[in-house]
């Protein structure tokens, strides 16, 4: 990391909500039933910001108390899709296990995720136009006599899935929360259970504290110390389990039970702390673990197949003494920002460039970006999406033999990325000036923890943005590109995986994910090969397998809240019939067919005809009268090589398309379901929503881009994985005026790009000579 590096600080000076003088102010806010939508979902924007003259005069902006004391009302202090604070995570947990019903109930809770419950986009809305700067009144619509604004927001609610290790049970609690009870006495108790549920039939996602028990179970295991010990391995030290879900093949894995089926691997070296144990996966042995009480109740040493040899160039470590040589070749390459980022920040609100958005952080899905918005000369804050996210992955492998034909992970669903995120504390993957976001979840046992720099927020150099010679005089112009990074990292089991978003210049939002780590492989007999893989060292091979992502994109390209004036267009380029329109069979020609449906949007990639997708307003037009929109233009991309019976598409029917389109409701978040952990249900989630062939023609509309890529390792690959990377790019399309990249050149005395715009300042990579 360079010396110029360094955690950005900042304070949240939140004002206070606005004074009687300049808007009159409703002192309470009143709510329906409670339900899982803070608004329920007939409520319209005018039951929360009502003209003037139709209600009656609002009560003062003081209440007394008995001793006649006058209180204000608190000023807000969280945006309502910040993230749960550390005390408010405490707060809901506390409330949860007191409102258990015995003792024994209580000490059974075991809480595997408590998040924010997302509020109705009428009320983001209202936060963003009054409460919290920058303030956008523009974001509500105009009434007559001007709005009502309430003295505060909605209360913020947390979302609880607990898990009865005593009965087996999940369910789902919501909790009400408030600033005061947050904030007030370290954030003990005092929440407001507003309901709760039993989900029958599910098992909730594993946490880490279960997984390392796990695998004391098993090294205590006396079949399976005997086992190993045929094996030549004594030191269970040296003993690697991970307990990987069971997912669901057949009835046995019903979740009437909570099971795992953990993989086993060994290390050579009890005193290296970056041994690479991996490389020695142990084959043949057959365990079920009840993670419910922790016991082994399946246990079959089938196979008596060899450790691999230690290998020399086995460790990610340094080579020298590992058995190789690093190179040193390389000298250093460092990022210097000596005037600082072109970004600003308030609390969780970015603003860089045209561009502004909010951060937001989840157990399951871990970085989520709201309200992204793009700041558009005359036409000021024009929305693009209301939230950006990865909402599930699946890994699934290729190879029918014995343990690989069950390893496909749903790494979101049954583990949560956010909850595996990397703290950069401990190694930062950035370069140049950092704004770091901090994380907070709870454990299994209802405590909380904290991922201290979780996200990282950065400015990159991007090459060449603009350039063109004029070949008469000889005189060049050239614009650098510059692009701002969110992103964060993760490890699950043997992988890495980073998630980045990019925002562009010239109006481009780029989602990219990296993977790498160390390869998931299994052992050979001597002699054996394997067609299903590669060999990569000796007794080694390393099985085939995709990954495939899931990005849900809520969008909103220029709605406010609570308009639903968005489509989905197809575009194919198409060759001319040879005629008259054809002489020369030279013609080609972009065709567009809207998707009126959820069943017509059920959508694959197709690069032999540049196929792509555009999400259009119906109401607004450019300076060409063409609808303005945003495209999503796919990168690589591949399906899952598959039978149509296999058992994995079970759970995960969402992986048959690339794309589909789905009306926005508040409930469908998860493309398998909520709990695809031994999930038996044939096609939950998004295959199932899509039945009912809801309408798109003007809809407010999610998009569900399925991107994956196909993984035959090499023997370069070995002993780590480089970075491969695929993605996806939404670009603009009839959304500016003029395009910023391409009808003008991008420089700041541009009329086009001056306005609002945030000077760049100047980023320097600078090569310093290895001494």
């Amino acid at each position: 990391m360079a010396s110029t590096q360094e955690k950005a600080t900042h304070k949240n000076n939140t004002p206070s909500p606005p004074s009687s003088s300049s808007a009159q102010v409703l002192q309470n806010w009143s709510l329906a039933a409670p339900s899982e939508d803070p608004i329920p979902k007939a409520a319209s924007m005018a039951a929360l910001i009502r003209p003037a003259e139709t209600i009656a005069d609002p009560p003062a902006t003081k209440t007394t108390t008995s001793k006649g004391i006058s209180i204000m009302p608190r000023a807000q202090t969280s945006h309502p899709l910040d993230p749960l604070s550390a005390a408010e995570i405490s707060v809901a947990v506390a409330t949860v296990r007191a409102a258990g019903a015995t003792p024994e109930v209580r000490d059974s809770m075991r809480f595997i995720e408590v998040v924010l419950v997302e509020p109705d986009k009428h009320v983001v809305a209202l936060a963003d136009a009054y409460f919290f700067p920058p303030f956008q009144p523009s974001l509500l619509p105009r009434t007559k006599g001007g709005p009502v604004i309430p003295s505060k927001l909605p209360p913020r609610k947390a979302r609880l899935v607990v898990y009865n290790k005593r009965s087996n049970e999940t369910s789902i609690w919501l909790v009400e929360l408030s600033e005061v009870h947050a904030a007030t006495r370290g954030g003990h108790h005092r929440g407001k259970v507003i309901s709760s549920k039993v989900v029958p039939n599910v098992q909730p996602p594993m946490d880490a504290m279960e997984y390392a028990e796990c695998e004391a179970v098993v090294k205590d295991f006396p079949p399976f110390r005997e086992a190993m010990k045929k094996r030549g391995i004594e030191d269970m030290d040296l003993v690697m389990v991970d307990p990987w879900c069971a997912g669901y093949h057949s009835n046995v894995d019903a979740p009437s039970r909570r099971l795992a089926k953990p993989l086993i691997f060994c290390r050579t070296e009890s005193d290296c702390p970056m041994e690479n144990g991996y490389a020695r996966p142990v084959e043949g042995i057959h365990v079920l673990v009840d993670m419910q009480n922790m016991v082994v109740i399946e246990f079959e040493d089938r196979k008596l197949v060899p450790l691999p040899p230690a290998d020399p160039l086995r460790n990610y470590t340094a080579g020298e003494t590992r058995g190789g040589v690093d190179r040193s070749d390389v000298k250093p390459l460092q990022i210097i920002q000596t005037e600082g980022p072109s970004f600003r920040i308030n609390g969780n609100f970015i603003a860089w460039q045209k561009w502004n958005f909010r951060i937001g952080f989840t157990p399951r899905e871990g970085l989520v970006i709201y309200s992204v918005a793009y700041i558009d000369g005359s036409r000021g804050r024009r929305p693009v999406a209301h939230r950006l996210s990865f909402v599930e992955m699946v890994v699934p492998y290729g190879d029918p033999n014995d343990p690989h034909y069950r390893k496909n992970a749903f790494d979101a669903g049954e583990d949560g990325l956010g909850k595996n995120a990397h703290s950069l504390k401990k190694g930062c993957d950035c370069l140049g000036y950092i704004k770091y976001f901090d994380a907070h979840f709870t454990n299994f046992t209802g405590g909380v923890e904290t991922i201290e720099n979780c996200v990282c927020l950065h400015e990159e150099d991007h090459g060449i943005l603009w350039k063109h010679q004029d070949w008469r005089t000889g005189l060049a112009e050239v614009r650098r590109s510059r692009r701002l990074t969110v992103s964060f990292v993760c490890t699950v089991a043997n992988y890495e995986y980073g998630f980045f978003w990019h925002f562009y210049q010239d109006g481009k939002i780029e989602a990219e994910v990296k993977l790498t780590g160390i390869l998931s492989l299994g052992a050979l007999q001597p002699g054996e090969t394997r067609k299903y893989g590669t060999t990569i060292a000796p007794g080694l091979y390393a099985p085939v397998h995709q990954h495939f992502f899931v990005a849900r994109m809520d969008m909103a390209v220029d709605c406010k809240p609570g308009e639903a004036f968005n489509q989905v267009v197809e575009v194919n380029l198409k060759v001319e019939e040879p005629g008259k329109d054809n002489v020369h069979n030279n013609a080609f020609y972009a065709e567009e067919e809207l998707l009126r449906s959820e069943l017509q949007a059920m959508r694959d990639c197709n690069p032999l005809t540049a196929r792509h997708w555009i999400v259009r307003n119906t109401r607004n037009v450019n300076r060409t009268g063409q609808l303005t929109g945003f495209k999503l233009v796919p990168g690589s991309n591949c399906l899952p090589l598959a039978g149509s019976e296999a058992k994995f598409l079970r759970r995960a029917a969402f992986l048959k398309h690339n794309l589909w389109v789905t009306p926005y409701a508040h409930d469908e978040m998860y493309p398998g379901g909520e709990f695809p952990n031994q999930n038996p249900r044939v096609g939950e989630g998004l295959a199932t929503w899509v039945k009912q062939n809801r309408s798109l023609e003007e809809a407010d509309v999610v998009l569900w881009y399925v991107f994956g890529v196909i993984h035959i390792p090499r023997l370069e690959d070995w002993p780590v994985m480089p970075v491969d990377r695929i993605g996806f790019m939404l670009m603009p399309h009839g959304f500016f005026n003029c395009s910023p990249a391409v009808d003008v050149p991008p420089s700041t005395t541009d009329l086009e790009l001056k306005d609002n715009d945030i000077a760049t300042k100047p980023i320097q990579n600078v090569i310093i000579a290895k001494l």
